[in-house]
């Protein structure tokens, strides 16, 4: 069975809507878009080009990230570039219920529900299924509590719109912090895995007689 790892670049209020550039992903009216870009420095590139190399076996992708992806990767064909190398060869699952095809070279479609294609995969999987971007996938992926690990880059800024890594309807989980790096820009790398259910207690003070 595979591990199943959602690496997000977030911003302090958990915004991840379109990091890369302006024309990234406009729903909603977002107006942010390519908000990463002046916090990426050596350090954020070595901390990407680990986790794709030393990290990811199978990646998994939302229709709207694939299509970004498949856009743009395949077009670097820089044999130096780590990142590209490792994205353009890698097996590819990308969740849609409208594509027919994939033209991305090692990319298979997931029809159906992708909670259930999800599910199957990991246990038909070895190694590590990891996600990039997909903010809805991710979405189902949490209700149906099927996210063992989380890598996040959280950037030091806020935008206070934009779609957001957790909203309501996420399978309630404890989480246990195992890394955490800082870049030269204050990008806060952490690394959380599962660590059961939540627990509960309370600050209200005992009676007293």
């Amino acid at each position: 069975m595979s591990t199943l790892i959602v690496t997000a670049f977030i911003t302090l209020d958990g915004v991840m809507q379109a990091p890369g550039g302006p024309d990234e992903d406009v729903d909603a009216g977002f107006a942010h878009g390519g908000w990463q870009v002046p916090y990426v420095d050596d350090d954020f590139m070595d901390l990407m080009t680990g986790v794709f190399e030393r990290t990811a076996d199978h990646l998994l992708l939302g229709r709207k990230t694939y299509d970004i992806f498949a856009t743009y990767w395949p077009r670097v064909t820089d044999p130096d570039n780590p990142i590209a190398v490792k994205l353009n060869s890698m097996p590819k699952y990308v969740a849609s219920r409208t594509l027919t095809s994939l033209e991305w070279n090692n990319s298979q479609l997931l029809a159906g529900d992708a909670a259930e294609a999800v599910a199957r995969l990991k246990g038909q999987l070895d190694g590590v299924l990891m996600t990039q971007g997909s903010s809805d996938l991710i979405r189902t992926l949490q209700q149906h509590d099927l996210v063992d690990e989380y890598r996040l880059l959280i950037n030091p800024v806020i935008l206070g719109t934009g779609k957001r890594l957790f909203a309501e309807g996420a399978a309630p989980t404890a989480w246990r912090l195992t890394e955490s790096r800082t870049t030269g820009t204050g990008v806060q790398y952490c690394v959380y895995q599962r660590a059961g259910k939540p627990e509960y207690g309370t600050f209200e003070l005992d009676e007293q007689d």
